[in-house]
């Protein structure tokens, strides 16, 4: 047959080759049939059984998950357990029931899958992957109704790479990592369940495909590159072989990194910088620093707030920070305030809709409007000080007032536990994120009310560019090293050193080794990146001198257009480290 490639979403890196396990667990096929009036309670009895049988099965799995993976990981199903509770679904269940008159299955089918649709046609991408979790939910209700055994990936005989439509957060935990050697789904996102758990099991991942699922057949050999976010079908012995090659090179070559990983990330001449990892989950930290982090540069604390019906409580939250701080000793753990907004929402919250959330009311905005649950989090931060090297970060900071607000408020909040006599770090850190380019423009009044900054360049440059980065039609003009770009964090930069402050930088930029070095040869102080490219910027880092990059620098402003900028970088990596390219991935 004839070679295909198809592109998706690269969700987590690597290259595997296999065969195809064509996981359809399809929609189950319910026969309707009618019923009389007096079997109503019958069939109400057995959707309580199977509603009970479901919700025991969801927290078994979820106790052998936070055994086996940690309970951060653990606390993705906390969503599928909201839908088996949910009153108004049950409810509108029994009510058709008794209008209809048709057994109970059929019923239940019909109502998920109108609350499937309702989730899969919402702009945002968050609820959007709640239609996963209802869909999950409900095939294992109806098996548990109909006394039916559920599909699952546990029980794999050989080694495979699964293809399906999408992969609930439950069939991604029962697979083993010997047997799945690499995945990839019709739908998703790099920032959904699936794709975060690909990533903490370092399985090559590609999500995104569209109708893949649809078009491949079982057992046809495959390659995913998860890199590029790829998959091959049928691969001619001319693609396996280049591929064998690169896969064989990158092996290779991550062998050798492997080595450096307890170095300093430091430029040849002696100009080191601190070279840190993003985290979500606390189960992360003993990857990040495994891979080479010198400590915690961004731990995005949002993600406590999701998939639950209720807000975390400040003994949850100071847990969650204590566990964080002490697995990253001797190293700090920088911590951003909830960025809630643009495209993450808490559902139990009354968040109006937006036309513009990404410009809307997200991050350190919303955290002043409610200041009932900012206070919550900075006390349990504050707390968790006591248990390592904590710091406290800003997120959309535009200008000075709101920088000033966050900053009362946190010296309220201490005040408060002075009085209480509960012990904290009283000398931590505190910083602002640098994304927004008023913040940038005003980097040198910013800097004198804080310890650090730190750019978050995603935003930067779609706020800069006017980009809308998750938006295909505008993602050519998505350019990282636009000249615009390079100027603010240059001006962030030397507004904070004449102020005597440190800056680090995270993002896709951070991630890329091109952009890296950049933002070396620009004088950045920390680099943040997800854990796994950590060795690869270092070895950039350890193989250029800051001599090097400083004429870089003077050569690439003088430039007017993007690709010039980097083609020129590119070239200086080449010539320094030419197996480093097209290894590496950005971060969110």
């Amino acid at each position: 047959m004839a070679e295909k490639r198809y592109k998706g979403i690269p969700a987590s890196p690597g290259i595997i080759m296999g065969k195809v396990f064509l996981f359809d667990r399809g929609e189950e096929s319910v026969v309707a049939y009618e019923i009389k009036k007096e079997d109503i309670p019958r069939e109400i009895t057995k959707l309580e059984n199977g509603l009970i049988q479901t919700r025991k099965e969801i927290i078994e799995l979820q106790a052998r998950i936070a055994q086996g993976m940690g309970k951060e990981h653990a606390e993705i199903f906390n969503a599928q357990l909201l839908v088996v509770e949910d009153r108004a679904l049950i409810e509108e269940v029994i009510k058709k029931l008794e209008s209809e008159r048709k057994n109970v299955e059929y019923v239940f089918q019909q109502v998920s899958k109108k609350y499937v649709k309702v989730f899969s046609d919402m702009e945002d991408e968050y609820l959007r992957e709640r239609a996963s979790d209802i869909r999950d939910v409900a095939h294992r209700v109806i098996h548990n109704i109909l006394g039916k055994q559920r599909a699952d990936l546990a029980h794999l005989k050989e080694e495979v790479i699964v293809i399906a439509y999408d992969l609930s957060p439950s069939d991604t935990a029962m697979m083993h990592k010997e047997k799945v050697i690499g995945f990839a789904t019709d739908i998703g996102s790099r920032t959904s369940h699936t794709a975060i758990m690909a990533r903490s099991l370092e399985i090559p991942a590609v999500v995104g495909m569209h109708d893949l699922s649809r078009k491949i057949q079982p057992n046809s050999k495959i390659i995913i590159d998860g890199n590029a976010g790829v998959v091959i079908v049928d691969p001619t012995p001319e693609t396996i072989a280049n591929y064998g090659k690169e896969k064989n090179r990158i092996e290779a070559f991550e062998d050798k990194l492997t080595e450096i990983r307890k170095l300093p990330a430091e430029t040849k001449d002696g100009y080191r910088i601190v070279l840190a990892a993003n985290i979500e989950m606390a189960e992360e930290v003993q990857s990040a620093l495994q891979h080479g982090a010198e400590g915690i540069g961004l731990y995005r604390t949002e993600y406590i707030y999701l998939n639950r019906k209720d807000l975390p409580t400040e003994e949850e939250q100071f847990e969650a920070y204590k566990t964080v701080a002490k697995k990253a000793v001797p190293y700090s753990v920088i911590i951003r305030t909830m960025d809630i907004g643009g495209d993450k929402y808490l559902s139990h919250l009354d968040i109006p809709k937006e036309m513009n959330p990404y410009l809307g009311w997200r991050g350190i905005r919303f955290s002043l409007a409610r200041l009932d649950i900012f206070k919550v989090q900075l006390r349990a931060i504050l707390r968790a000080s006591s248990f390592g090297k904590l710091k406290i970060m800003y997120p959309m900071i535009s200008g000075l007032s709101e920088l000033k607000k966050a900053n009362e408020v946190l010296e309220k909040v201490k005040e408060e536990l002075r009085k209480e006599g509960v012990p904290f770090d009283k000398d931590m850190e505190i910083g602002a994120m640098i994304e927004v380019p008023s913040a940038a423009m005003t980097a040198d009044f910013l800097a004198k009310e804080v310890d650090f900054f730190s750019i978050g360049t995603n935003d930067l440059i779609q706020y800069a560019l006017a980009i809308d980065r998750v938006n295909d039609k505008v993602a050519y003009l998505y350019e990282p090293t636009h000249p615009a770009i390079i100027r603010l964090i240059r001006q962030t930069i030397d507004s904070a050193h004449k102020e005597g402050i440190w800056v680090g930088l995270c993002g896709e930029m951070a991630g890329d080794p091109i952009t890296a070095l950049i933002a070396v040869g620009l004088g950045i102080d920390e680099l943040s990146t997800s854990a796994v490219v950590v060795p690869e910027i270092k070895k950039a880092v350890r193989s250029v001198s800051m001599a090097q990059l400083q004429e870089l620098i003077s050569e690439v402003t003088e430039f007017k257009e993007a690709k010039q900028i980097y083609k020129q970088t590119e070239k200086l990596i080449k010539k320094a480290v030419p197996d480093l390219l097209g290894m590496g991935a950005g971060d969110e």
